[in-house]
């Protein structure tokens, strides 16, 4: 009887230390489970580039976080031995390039124009990574002002060359039903604005601030900026939207609003006194081959004929 208790006592104290054992065990397990990732390789995160309408859809700043992406454009081809001038020009002197660069050679025969247009920019990008170019054109002084600081230009040869106000543009049919410039903050409408790195989009900016500060307010301004859905990298694309329809206004300068087709938009003008005068600027680049034939065609843009030229297009003389 004796041996069969003690039997039991070992049995149960055996019994006792495997649970021990086990559940010191277990406790050390958890404890790891509870410390350790589930992972301990890092993942890989892929950056997924935002839409500028997504960006713009989602706030009411006024200084969206808008990343423009600068397109390469083609160098124009040329012929020196032929007289060809390389003309980098801003884009919304693209109407009246076509009146602009024939009637130079009327004047200088034997001479032509190739002109390069896109945003100010980009031409500017372009310049400055090597591409060449007889006469740079742009919307906006700071631009030339930046690449005249770097040496670029002929000294004595950058000079102002015309001027252009801010106007807001609608569709011919008007699907916004915008009627004053108080609209253009009304929910559910659709604005296109250029980039605030494009002229016009920088003029668009200011004329909009100046809006606000006499008129309208801070939450017309905050609301119409919750309405832009698209911001282009150059000024004709703004006019491309607006003109297909794709949204319900714009701000453009009055030179594109002037010689648009008649029947093809309708504008909304901004008043002088809340209105940002854009300065266009000319020079001659040093690289240029024809320092000759673009001294002429820089006279002849500052001539009456030239500035007669883009009068008609909507340009205003430089005050």
């Amino acid at each position: 009887m004796k041996i069969r208790t003690d039997m039991h006592h070992v049995l149960i104290i055996g019994l006792l230390c495997g649970l021990l054992i086990f559940s010191t065990m277990f406790a050390g397990c958890t404890s790891n489970a509870l410390t350790t990732p589930a992972s301990a390789t890092p993942v890989a995160t892929t950056a997924v580039p935002v839409s500028v309408e997504t960006a713009s859809s989602s706030t009411s700043s006024t200084t969206l976080p808008v990343a423009v992406t600068t397109t390469s454009t083609p160098k124009p081809v040329f012929t020196e031995s032929g007289g060809n001038l390389i003309v980098y020009t801003a884009a919304s002197l693209s109407g009246a390039s076509k009146t602009l660069g024939p009637s130079f050679t009327s004047a200088y025969p034997g001479h032509s124009v190739v002109f390069n247009l896109d945003g100010t920019q980009t031409l500017k990008t372009q310049v400055e990574a090597g591409a060449y170019a007889d006469v740079f054109i742009s919307a906006s002084n700071s631009y030339t002002n930046t690449l005249n600081s770097k040496g670029y230009f002929i000294d004595g040869t950058v000079k102002s060359l015309t001027s252009n106000y801010v106007i807001v543009i609608l569709p011919a049919t008007n699907p916004g039903n915008i009627q004053s410039l108080a609209d253009l903050a009304k929910p559910g409408k659709k604005i296109a604005l250029a980039a605030k790195e494009v002229p016009v989009g920088a003029a668009t900016a200011a004329a909009i601030s100046k809006l606000a500060n006499s008129t309208y307010g801070t939450e017309w301004k905050n609301a119409l900026y919750a309405n832009v859905v698209t911001y282009e990298t150059s000024e004709p694309a703004v006019a491309a939207k607006v003109a297909m329809g794709e949204v319900d206004a714009g701000f453009v300068y009055e030179s594109t609003y002037a010689a648009a087709k008649t029947g093809t938009i309708r504008g909304i003008t901004i008043p002088k006194s809340d209105n940002y005068l854009q300065t266009y600027s000319i020079g001659i680049l040093k690289e240029s081959n024809n320092k000759a034939i673009a001294t002429d065609f820089e006279q002849f843009m500052l001539s009456s004929a030239g500035q007669q030229i883009l009068n008609d297009y909507g340009f205003r003389p430089v005050s």
